[in-house]
Formats: C-alpha cells, sequence, structure tokens
C-alpha cells in the first residue's frame, strides 16, 4: 500500500519519531556527564569487574552456570525477528541489569556509546530495505522515489532492541563476579587459559597506558601544545603515538621480567572454588527456557509483528 504523505503530514511523523530519541539521548547524555563530573575519572575504559562483590540473585550464581544461562539467552535474543519478541528480550535484561544491584551508569554508558550506529541504522534501514508484498509504503513531499518502508522501520527498531538488550546484560554476566573468577569460570568451561592470561593482562594494564596518556599530554600542554588542524599538530601527535608505543614496548619487558622475578611459569595462580548447588542449576535452567520460549514464539510466528 502506497500513502503520499503531505507536508504537514511528513512534518508531523518525522517530530513524532525524532523527538522521543532526542530527548532519551538527551537524558542518556547527562545522565552520564553528571557521573563523570561527581569524581568518576576511569569514565571512558571502566572496571568491568568494578561491582564484583555482592549479595545480588546474580552475585551469588555459579560463574560457570551463569556464562553458559546468560550466553545462551544473549544468543537468543540475537537471533529474534519480531519486533514485540525483541522488545520482550529488551525488558528482560534491562530487569536483570536493575536486579545486579550496581549502578545503572555503566550500562548506559556503553548504550550511549551505541547509540550513534543504532541511529544510523534508524535512519538508513527504512530508506533502503527491499519491498515486501503487502508492505505499507510511504512517500515523503521531494522523494518520489526514495520511499519510506514501514517494514524497514520496524526491522530497524528491532536490531536496535536487540543489540540493547544484549549490551544491557553484559552488566549481570561480567560486572557480578571478579575478572579472575569469570576467567577461571571460562577455563573450566573449555576456553584456553592463555586467552584468559591475554584478556586479565589487558584489563589490568590498559588503565596504565591510559595514565601514561594522560601524564604525557599534561606535559605537551605545559609546554605549549595547543592542537590544530595543520600538519604541526600532526607532527606531535605522530611523535606522541609512537612514543606511547616506545614507553609501552619498554614496560611489558618490565612486567614481564618482575613476573619472572615471582615465580611466573605459564599460569596464574587462582584461589577461585566452584560448587554448583540447585540454585544455580534452577537459574541456569530459568535463563535457557526463557532464552528457547522468545525462539519458540518467533518461529512459531506467534507474536502480533
Amino acid at each position: 500500500m502506497e500513502i503520499h504523505l503531505s507536508w504537514p503530514q511528513a512534518l508531523a511523523g518525522t517530530l513524532a519519531v525524532a523527538l522521543p530519541l532526542a530527548v532519551a539521548l538527551f537524558l542518556l547524555r547527562r545522565f552520564v556527564r553528571a557521573g563523570r563530573r561527581d569524581g568518576d575519572s576511569d569514565w571512558t575504559v571502566p572496571a568491568v569487574d568494578g561491582h564484583g562483590h555482592g549479595s545480588s540473585f546474580f552475585h551469588r550464581w555459579d560463574a560457570r552456570y551463569k556464562l553458559i544461562g546468560l550466553l545462551l539467552f544473549a544468543f537468543a535474543a540475537a537471533s529474534l525477528t519480531s519486533l514485540a519478541l525483541a522488545m520482550a528480550a529488551l525488558a528482560i535484561s534491562l530487569a536483570a541489569a536493575l536486579a545486579c544491584r550496581i549502578p545503572m551508569r555503566g550500562a548506559l554508558r556503553r548504550l550511549l556509546a551505541m547509540s550513534g550506529f543504532l541511529l544510523m541504522l534508524l535512519l538508513v534501514i527504512p530508506f533502503t530495505a527491499a519491498s515486501r508484498p503487502g508492505e505499507t509504503l510511504l512517500y515523503f513531499p521531494g522523494l518520489p522515489g526514495l520511499p519510506f518502508h514501514v517494514g524497514g522501520l520496524l526491522l530497524a527498531l528491532t536490531i536496535v532492541c536487540k543489540a540493547s538488550a544484549v549490551a544491557l546484560l553484559m552488566e549481570p554476566l561480567f560486572a557480578t563476579a571478579p575478572l579472575t573468577v569469570t576467567l577461571a569460570a571460562c577455563a573450566r568451561l573449555g576456553v584456553p587459559e592463555s586467552l584468559g592470561r591475554m584478556v586479565l593482562l589487558c584489563h589490568r594494564y590498559i588503565f596504565v597506558f591510559l595514565h601514561e596518556m594522560s601524564r604525557m599530554y599534561r606535559s605537551m600542554r605545559v609546554r605549549g601544545f595547543v592542537p590544530a588542524t595543520d600538519l604541526a599538530t600532526a607532527s606531535a601527535v605522530g611523535n606522541f603515538l609512537g612514543m606511547l608505543f616506545v614507553r609501552s614496548f619498554e614496560r611489558t619487558g618490565r612486567v614481564y621480567e618482575a613476573m619472572l622475578c615471582r615465580g611466573y611459569q605459564g599460569t596464574f595462580p587462582s584461589a577461585a572454588t566452584f560448587a554448583a548447588t540447585a540454585a544455580d542449576y534452577a537459574k541456569t535452567f530459568f535463563w535457557v527456557m526463557s532464552g528457547a520460549a522468545l525462539v519458540s514464539l518467533d518461529l512459531l510466528r506467534l507474536a502480533p509483528w
């Protein structure tokens, strides 16, 4: 079905879609910036396990079965094709993030970082999606050859809901246990231990490198460096990155020598112990069945849209 909109109709429809998104993005940015002003120095790269010690539903869950249950639910949510079921998965993930009893600022930052890409999908897909039989096409004034596909809008909203659901699920998955415990659980599930060691070292020393970058940049500003769009700035930034690489490489050697002096032989000692209980099995069963129910409803086409 083709609907040719007038200028007032096109303007009203555009505002009805754009204004809620703009208000939500504005409030999200204000919330994140308020956290930065409150003294959160590592707001760009927050610690993964900053709230790993707690007493919530997810903190008490055996890390092995938590990985199994939440990852299977995440894969199930990512495979959905119905907007209604994707919104249901988003609601479940939001409830899980709230049930962690940890600040929501980390999850909102993750959503804010994704917002640019997701907004691009909302702008591009409705105008570029393939036409389907029985689909409604809206023709805006001045764009006769570029119809707006309502089905494309539903597809874009489905992708946004699924991406947001998976992003919110990262809080209960990784932020509710120390990183060493999570990596030990991954090793128990068959993930190579060398990969876990690489992740642990990268996470621990990325903050060291950020501190080094901040210190070097402050020294450049003290010496009169003012960033601009010219060759001098490009040369200074190139020297900055080269010096950062050299210092990082030298620090890596010193760290490895320090590890050898402390008896490092290819593995890190871990005090993590795992003992699954009936509650752990029940939690895993709940999340696996929730994902299976969403996928089943999606395959049976029982959702309204």
